[in-house]
């Protein structure tokens, strides 16, 4: 009787609850590396007792990378299956140096200039561009780009928060709540040339220069419950024209309703005028937001909708064509409007704006 060789014993691989847990988990998460999980299946597959062979065939890999990957595990356990560190070449720029690269683009500006560029960080330092955007990159510093901010002044700007933060997110009962405001001076802008649409390796042209053809302003008002928006457009923006657009909520909202506006500071909402129109009708309650503060009304965001899909690109040779794009898009929308979800309370809103402050303040003692 001829025996057949099986090669050498293999040592028993066993695994812990804990370990067969964090390897099953490795195999299933979405977010794990792929290679890590194919290691775990290795080492899963042979705690079952499978060969190196077999266990190759069912997960399409070569023996040898099975028997690598369980003697790893059984020298190391979980930490075998990670990645060793490959040798390199030494670092070359030290320490030192990328602390000056910092320290330059914080604290000093290049000559002629307002803001440091790679290639004049390069010169000053003796360092390559690539190595000065490795830097850059690595500690988030960006020279080349700047945001504009605004902190607001008003006295009350806490309580203002909260009371339009608390509107949006717990709405009183039997009432709407409305952001209302109105986008002034709307441009009907036609470019001097035919614009030369979008083709397959083509983006669509436009020319830089335009003509003007008039302006029209928006009133519209957003339901918050449901995205809704009623809209009215006008030639001016004055306190009479606020006025009828006041009138037209009137009429849309049932009078069983209470109704509360968020607006804004501007002159046309507290002239004289709007004021008595106010005070005849109780159900109305006015909500101001902050002066600098027109981010906390979501009209706005609405409006910004309207910019960047109908008026940004758009082509009006009059103004009569202009208010049918808008008042096409306005349709459009109200035909399946999505309300805004805003989920940032009002003492986020209110820390952040603590936190932003600080740092301005600190700057400007610096």
């Amino acid at each position: 009787m001829v025996s057949m060789r099986t090669g050498r014993p293999k040592p028993e691989l066993a695994l812990t609850d804990q370990e067969r847990s964090t390897l099953e988990g490795f195999t299933r998460r979405r977010k794990t590396a792929a290679a890590v999980a194919l290691r775990a299946s290795i080492v899963l597959e042979c705690a079952r007792g499978t060969a190196n062979k077999i266990a190759a065939a069912k997960l399409r890999i070569t023996p040898a990378t099975v028997g690598k990957w369980r003697s790893r595990f059984l020298r190391d356990r979980l930490d075998g299956l990670l990645d060793e560190p490959r040798p390199g070449a030494p670092r070359k720029v030290t320490d030192e140096r990328v602390e000056g690269v910092i320290t330059l683009t914080l604290e000093s500006t290049p000559k002629g200039a307002t803001h440091w560029s790679t290639r004049d960080m390069a010169k000053r330092t003796g360092l390559s561009q690539a190595t000065v955007g490795r830097i850059w990159r690595a500690f988030g510093l960006q020279p080349h780009r700047s945001e504009t901010f605004k902190l607001s002044p008003d006295p009350l700007l806490v309580d203002k928060v909260r009371d339009i933060v608390g509107l949006y997110m717990s709405p009183p009962d039997k009432a709407v709540v409305l952001c209302v405001d109105e986008k002034s001076q709307i441009q009907a802008l036609d470019r001097t040339q035919p614009m030369l649409p979008l083709r397959p390796g083509q983006l669509e042209r436009r020319t830089h220069d335009y003509k003007r053809h008039g302006t029209t302003s928006l009133f519209a008002a957003l339901d918050v419950a449901t995205g809704r928006v009623l809209g009215q457009l006008r030639h001016r923006h004055r306190s009479v024209e606020f006025r009828k657009f006041l009138d037209l909520i009137d009429e849309a909202v049932p009078s069983e309703l209470d109704v509360h506006l968020v607006i804004d500071n501007y002159s046309t909402h507290k002239s004289p005028m709007i004021r008595n129109w106010l005070l005849k009708r109780p159900r109305y309650h006015v909500h101001f937001t902050p002066t600098y503060g027109s981010w906390i009304n979501q009209v706005e965001r609405w409006f910004a909708l309207l910019t960047q899909r109908q008026i940004k690109r758009g082509a009006h040779r009059s103004v009569a064509e202009l208010e049918s794009a808008i008042k096409d898009f306005l349709a459009t929308h109200n035909e399946a409007p999505k309300p805004f979800v805003w989920t940032k309370t009002a003492d986020a809103i209110l820390a952040s704006i603590a936190r932003f402050a600080q740092r301005t303040t600190s700057t400007e003692a610096r």
